[in-house]
Protein backbone atom coordinates (compact mmCIF):
# COMPACT_ATOMS: atom_id res chain seq x y z
CA UNK A 1 0.00 0.00 0.00
CA UNK A 2 1.00 3.75 -0.76
CA UNK A 3 2.42 4.92 2.68
CA UNK A 4 0.71 8.53 1.90
CA UNK A 5 -2.63 6.74 0.89
CA UNK A 6 -2.04 4.09 4.46
CA UNK A 7 -0.93 7.92 6.00
CA UNK A 8 -4.83 9.22 5.40
CA UNK A 9 -6.09 6.10 6.05
CA UNK A 10 -4.83 5.91 9.49
CA UNK A 11 -5.72 9.37 10.08
CA UNK A 12 -9.27 9.32 8.81
CA UNK A 13 -9.44 6.50 11.25
CA UNK A 14 -7.83 8.36 14.09
CA UNK A 15 -10.04 11.31 13.44
CA UNK A 16 -13.64 8.80 13.43
CA UNK A 17 -12.24 7.63 16.88
CA UNK A 18 -11.47 10.64 18.28
CA UNK A 19 -14.55 12.00 17.47
CA UNK A 20 -16.47 9.32 19.13
CA UNK A 21 -14.69 9.75 22.45
CA UNK A 22 -15.30 13.49 22.29
CA UNK A 23 -19.31 12.86 21.85
CA UNK A 24 -19.21 9.98 24.30
CA UNK A 25 -17.43 11.79 27.37
CA UNK A 26 -19.13 14.82 26.96
CA UNK A 27 -22.62 12.57 26.97
CA UNK A 28 -23.72 14.48 24.19
CA UNK A 29 -26.98 12.34 24.00
CA UNK A 30 -28.26 13.34 27.18
CA UNK A 31 -27.50 17.07 26.96
CA UNK A 32 -30.10 18.07 30.01
CA UNK A 33 -29.18 21.98 30.08
CA UNK A 34 -29.95 21.84 26.28
CA UNK A 35 -32.62 19.15 25.69
CA UNK A 36 -34.71 20.98 28.80
CA UNK A 37 -33.83 24.64 27.41
CA UNK A 38 -34.27 24.04 23.31
CA UNK A 39 -37.14 23.31 21.78
CA UNK A 40 -36.86 19.98 19.88
CA UNK A 41 -37.96 21.85 16.20
CA UNK A 42 -36.27 25.05 17.01
CA UNK A 43 -33.50 26.32 14.32
CA UNK A 44 -30.89 28.82 14.23
CA UNK A 45 -28.10 30.27 12.33
CA UNK A 46 -24.58 31.41 13.82
CA UNK A 47 -20.71 31.45 13.28
CA UNK A 48 -17.73 30.24 14.56
CA UNK A 49 -15.18 33.44 15.62
CA UNK A 50 -11.13 33.11 15.86
CA UNK A 51 -10.39 35.71 18.54
CA UNK A 52 -7.10 35.21 18.69
CA UNK A 53 -4.50 35.73 16.27
CA UNK A 54 -2.62 32.54 14.59
CA UNK A 55 -2.63 29.34 12.00
CA UNK A 56 -5.96 27.77 11.53
CA UNK A 57 -6.61 23.57 12.28
CA UNK A 58 -8.99 20.91 13.28
CA UNK A 59 -11.53 22.20 11.46
CA UNK A 60 -12.21 18.55 9.67
CA UNK A 61 -12.34 17.41 13.42
CA UNK A 62 -14.77 20.03 14.15
CA UNK A 63 -16.64 19.64 10.96
CA UNK A 64 -16.48 15.77 11.69
CA UNK A 65 -18.02 16.32 14.91
CA UNK A 66 -21.65 18.39 14.03
CA UNK A 67 -21.92 15.91 11.32
CA UNK A 68 -22.12 12.95 13.70
CA UNK A 69 -24.46 14.99 16.05
CA UNK A 70 -26.71 16.09 13.42
CA UNK A 71 -26.13 15.28 9.59
CA UNK A 72 -28.31 18.10 8.56
CA UNK A 73 -26.94 20.51 10.55
CA UNK A 74 -24.48 22.32 7.96
CA UNK A 75 -21.31 24.23 8.13
CA UNK A 76 -19.68 26.40 5.45
CA UNK A 77 -16.27 27.20 6.05
CA UNK A 78 -15.10 30.95 5.06
CA UNK A 79 -11.32 29.84 5.53
CA UNK A 80 -8.95 26.32 5.19
CA UNK A 81 -6.42 24.68 7.51
CA UNK A 82 -2.93 26.42 7.52
CA UNK A 83 -4.30 30.21 7.15
CA UNK A 84 -3.09 32.52 9.08
CA UNK A 85 -6.30 34.13 10.83
CA UNK A 86 -6.56 37.69 12.91
CA UNK A 87 -8.50 38.40 15.76
CA UNK A 88 -12.29 38.30 15.26
CA UNK A 89 -12.00 36.27 11.77
CA UNK A 90 -15.39 34.53 10.46
CA UNK A 91 -14.23 30.64 10.77
CA UNK A 92 -17.32 29.09 9.40
CA UNK A 93 -21.23 30.22 9.18
CA UNK A 94 -23.71 27.33 10.71
CA UNK A 95 -27.25 26.69 10.19
CA UNK A 96 -29.81 23.43 12.14
CA UNK A 97 -31.50 22.14 14.85
CA UNK A 98 -30.44 24.58 17.41
CA UNK A 99 -30.17 21.45 20.07
CA UNK A 100 -27.87 19.55 17.52
CA UNK A 101 -25.34 23.03 17.31
CA UNK A 102 -25.33 23.57 21.42
CA UNK A 103 -24.95 19.84 22.05
CA UNK A 104 -22.00 19.56 19.70
CA UNK A 105 -20.26 23.43 20.30
CA UNK A 106 -17.91 22.38 22.84
CA UNK A 107 -16.69 19.19 21.61
CA UNK A 108 -16.21 21.07 17.82
CA UNK A 109 -14.19 24.35 19.33
CA UNK A 110 -12.24 22.01 21.55
CA UNK A 111 -10.65 20.29 18.95
CA UNK A 112 -10.03 24.11 17.21
CA UNK A 113 -8.56 25.58 19.69
CA UNK A 114 -5.99 22.98 20.92
CA UNK A 115 -5.64 22.34 16.96
CA UNK A 116 -4.54 25.26 15.93
CA UNK A 117 -2.71 26.16 18.92
CA UNK A 118 -0.67 23.16 17.89
CA UNK A 119 -0.36 25.22 14.80
CA UNK A 120 -0.02 28.52 15.78
CA UNK A 121 2.99 27.64 18.11
CA UNK A 122 5.14 25.50 15.18
CA UNK A 123 4.60 28.14 13.00
CA UNK A 124 6.32 30.69 15.50
CA UNK A 125 9.02 28.31 15.58
CA UNK A 126 9.47 27.65 11.59
CA UNK A 127 9.90 31.73 12.09
CA UNK A 128 12.38 31.99 14.14
CA UNK A 129 14.66 29.68 11.73
CA UNK A 130 13.69 31.41 8.45
CA UNK A 131 16.34 31.30 6.03
CA UNK A 132 18.13 28.69 7.51
CA UNK A 133 17.01 25.63 5.90
CA UNK A 134 16.59 23.82 9.52
CA UNK A 135 13.08 21.88 9.88
CA UNK A 136 11.43 22.21 12.84
CA UNK A 137 10.36 18.31 13.96
CA UNK A 138 7.89 17.15 16.34
CA UNK A 139 7.79 14.08 18.35
CA UNK A 140 6.03 11.62 20.07
CA UNK A 141 4.84 13.87 22.51
CA UNK A 142 1.06 14.02 22.29
CA UNK A 143 -1.65 13.51 23.62
CA UNK A 144 -3.15 10.11 23.62
CA UNK A 145 -5.55 9.14 20.97
CA UNK A 146 -4.53 12.88 19.11
CA UNK A 147 -1.11 12.01 17.43
CA UNK A 148 -2.05 11.78 13.95
CA UNK A 149 -4.52 14.95 14.71
CA UNK A 150 -1.61 16.81 16.62
CA UNK A 151 0.71 16.16 13.76
CA UNK A 152 -1.51 17.43 10.80
CA UNK A 153 -1.94 20.70 12.84
CA UNK A 154 2.19 20.66 13.32
CA UNK A 155 2.05 20.46 9.24
CA UNK A 156 -0.43 23.04 9.19
CA UNK A 157 1.77 25.54 10.71
CA UNK A 158 4.96 24.90 8.53
CA UNK A 159 6.18 22.05 11.26
CA UNK A 160 8.10 18.34 9.84
CA UNK A 161 6.30 15.19 11.15
CA UNK A 162 9.11 13.08 12.70
CA UNK A 163 8.26 9.73 12.92
CA UNK A 164 4.31 8.91 13.93
CA UNK A 165 4.75 5.59 15.39
CA UNK A 166 7.59 3.15 16.82
CA UNK A 167 7.16 0.63 13.56
CA UNK A 168 7.91 4.16 11.42
CA UNK A 169 11.51 4.44 12.08
CA UNK A 170 14.00 2.63 14.74
CA UNK A 171 15.34 5.28 16.75
CA UNK A 172 17.85 3.98 19.39
CA UNK A 173 17.89 5.90 22.42
CA UNK A 174 20.00 5.32 25.67
CA UNK A 175 18.05 2.87 27.16
CA UNK A 176 17.89 0.25 24.10
CA UNK A 177 21.85 0.83 23.32
CA UNK A 178 22.15 -0.33 27.06
CA UNK A 179 19.81 -2.98 26.50
CA UNK A 180 21.40 -4.11 23.34
CA UNK A 181 24.84 -4.00 25.00
CA UNK A 182 26.09 -1.35 22.16
CA UNK A 183 25.54 1.32 19.96
CA UNK A 184 26.83 -1.13 16.87
CA UNK A 185 24.85 -4.39 18.48
CA UNK A 186 21.89 -2.47 18.65
CA UNK A 187 22.24 -1.02 14.75
CA UNK A 188 23.52 -4.96 14.46
CA UNK A 189 20.09 -6.12 15.34
CA UNK A 190 17.81 -3.87 13.67
CA UNK A 191 19.25 -4.11 10.77
CA UNK A 192 19.32 -8.19 11.25
CA UNK A 193 15.61 -8.26 12.08
CA UNK A 194 14.15 -4.83 10.27
CA UNK A 195 15.86 -4.70 6.97
CA UNK A 196 14.90 -1.43 4.88
CA UNK A 197 13.82 0.44 8.32
CA UNK A 198 15.22 3.52 8.43
CA UNK A 199 17.53 3.48 12.10
CA UNK A 200 18.08 6.90 13.56
CA UNK A 201 20.35 6.69 17.09
CA UNK A 202 20.36 9.41 19.63
CA UNK A 203 24.33 10.73 21.08
CA UNK A 204 24.81 12.13 24.05
CA UNK A 205 28.28 12.93 23.32
CA UNK A 206 31.50 13.49 20.37
CA UNK A 207 32.39 9.64 21.12
CA UNK A 208 29.27 8.51 20.66
CA UNK A 209 28.54 10.58 17.63
CA UNK A 210 31.97 8.58 16.18
CA UNK A 211 31.04 5.19 16.92
CA UNK A 212 27.77 6.03 15.23
CA UNK A 213 29.31 7.62 12.10
CA UNK A 214 31.19 4.23 11.16
CA UNK A 215 27.44 2.37 11.10
CA UNK A 216 25.90 4.08 8.14
CA UNK A 217 22.68 4.93 9.62
CA UNK A 218 20.53 6.99 8.18
CA UNK A 219 20.00 9.71 11.27
CA UNK A 220 21.60 10.85 14.54
CA UNK A 221 19.99 12.97 16.91
CA UNK A 222 22.52 15.18 19.19
CA UNK A 223 20.72 15.09 22.21
CA UNK A 224 21.47 17.90 24.79
CA UNK A 225 24.59 19.14 23.25
CA UNK A 226 25.49 22.77 23.62
CA UNK A 227 26.67 24.70 20.50
CA UNK A 228 30.34 24.46 20.66
CA UNK A 229 29.86 20.31 20.25
CA UNK A 230 27.06 21.05 17.59
CA UNK A 231 29.35 22.50 15.36
CA UNK A 232 32.21 20.04 16.15
CA UNK A 233 29.19 17.45 15.48
CA UNK A 234 28.34 18.92 12.28
CA UNK A 235 32.11 19.27 11.53
CA UNK A 236 32.51 15.76 11.86
CA UNK A 237 29.45 14.37 10.16
CA UNK A 238 29.92 16.62 7.05
CA UNK A 239 33.58 15.70 6.52
CA UNK A 240 32.43 12.55 5.67
CA UNK A 241 30.74 13.24 2.19
CA UNK A 242 27.27 14.48 3.85
CA UNK A 243 26.69 12.23 6.38
CA UNK A 244 23.31 11.07 7.99
CA UNK A 245 20.41 13.78 8.58
CA UNK A 246 21.41 15.75 11.78
CA UNK A 247 19.11 16.39 14.32
CA UNK A 248 19.59 18.60 17.37
CA UNK A 249 17.43 17.81 20.33
CA UNK A 250 17.29 19.07 24.30
CA UNK A 251 16.22 23.03 25.19
CA UNK A 252 15.43 24.43 22.36
CA UNK A 253 12.99 27.38 23.12
CA UNK A 254 12.24 29.93 20.50
CA UNK A 255 15.23 32.16 21.36
CA UNK A 256 17.52 29.17 21.11
CA UNK A 257 16.27 27.79 18.17
CA UNK A 258 16.00 31.27 16.59
CA UNK A 259 20.20 31.72 17.66
CA UNK A 260 21.37 27.94 17.04
CA UNK A 261 19.61 27.51 13.76
CA UNK A 262 22.84 28.55 11.83
CA UNK A 263 24.92 25.93 13.29
CA UNK A 264 25.00 23.61 10.45
CA UNK A 265 22.09 20.71 11.65
CA UNK A 266 19.18 19.71 9.87
CA UNK A 267 15.94 19.76 11.97
CA UNK A 268 15.63 20.88 15.36
CA UNK A 269 13.06 17.79 17.17
CA UNK A 270 10.51 20.04 20.09
CA UNK A 271 8.43 18.13 22.01
CA UNK A 272 6.59 21.21 23.00
CA UNK A 273 4.96 21.93 20.05
CA UNK A 274 2.69 19.63 21.01
CA UNK A 275 2.98 19.00 24.76
CA UNK A 276 3.01 22.90 25.63
CA UNK A 277 0.87 24.35 22.84
CA UNK A 278 -1.19 27.17 24.08
CA UNK A 279 -5.03 26.87 22.99
CA UNK A 280 -6.12 29.34 20.49
CA UNK A 281 -9.20 31.51 21.23
CA UNK A 282 -12.24 30.05 18.89
CA UNK A 283 -16.16 31.05 20.33
CA UNK A 284 -19.33 29.83 18.61
CA UNK A 285 -22.03 33.07 18.27
CA UNK A 286 -25.99 32.65 17.56
CA UNK A 287 -26.90 34.73 15.36
CA UNK A 288 -30.34 34.02 14.68
CA UNK A 289 -32.58 31.26 16.35
CA UNK A 290 -36.03 30.77 15.57
CA UNK A 291 -38.62 27.47 15.62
Amino acid sequence: MNDERHDDERYEEALRAAVERALDEDRVDRDVTTLASVPPDARCRGRILFRSAGILAGIDAAGALFRTVDEEVVVEWAVGVGDRLRPGAVIARLEGRTRSILSAERGALNFMMHLSGVATWTARYVEAVRGTGVEILDTRKTLPGLRHLEKRAVAAGGGVNHRVDLASMALLKENHIAAAGSIEAAVRKVRALFPGVAVEVEVENLDELEETLDLDVERVMLDNFNDESIVEAVRRVRSRGGGPYIEVSGGFDLERAAKSASLGMDGISIGALTHSAPAADVSLLIEEAHS
